[in-house]
């Protein structure tokens, strides 16, 4: 669980880094490519997905600030050139709005978007990650799809990991002997 501000924003920075990492790796032809079905979320193409990232920051830093469930205006993300610029702005922004509010924030409720009930502002915070990791991994799928080779998450592979992994039992049959 989320225990303060500052280590959100610490977490919350690997994130986008990763982000960050993930969209820098896309070929150009990302720019113009489209699913070639669905509706709604699942026809978004990866400029709208970016867009649609960087705004929802702000939408989670305002229900956090219990200004209500209000998405902001989407930035401009027309070109690849304008994608990573638009995450950092909507990082800035949200460590400008997050980084002096109290840590008790964090167990503060925050009313739902309809009916009854409260949310814990922790939570909040959770769906701002949960959320953007969702849309990160439907880049990163659409870009598996393409062959456009999407980055592992933490610099290993499966395959790297299973090369490994005698390495790893061998050791843990050391250390129990």
């Amino acid at each position: 669980m989320i225990d303060s501000i500052a280590g959100f924003l610490r977490y919350f920075d690997g994130v986008h880094r990763r982000a960050l990492r993930d969209l820098a790796a896309l070929p150009p032809e990302a720019a113009t490519w489209k699913p070639p079905a669905g509706e709604g979320e699942a026809a978004w193409d990866i400029p709208e997905l970016v867009a649609h990232i960087a705004r929802s920051r702000g939408f989670f830093a305002g229900v956090y600030h219990d200004e209500g469930w209000i998405m902001p205006p989407a930035p401009d993300t027309s070109s690849p050139d304008r994608w990573a610029h638009a995450l950092e702005e909507s990082a800035v922004a949200l460590q400008a709005r997050l980084q002096d509010t109290p840590d008790e924030w964090l167990q503060r409720r925050v009313p739902l978007i309809e009916g009854e009930g409260t949310l814990a502002g922790w939570r909040v915070l959770m769906m701002l990650v949960e959320h953007e990791v969702h849309h990160r991994s439907q880049i990163d799928t659409y870009a598996g799809l393409n062959g456009w080779s999407p980055p592992d998450i933490f610099g290993m592979s499966a395959e790297g990991l299973a090369v490994r992994e005698d390495a790893q039992r061998r050791r843990l049959a050391e250390r129990d002997a």
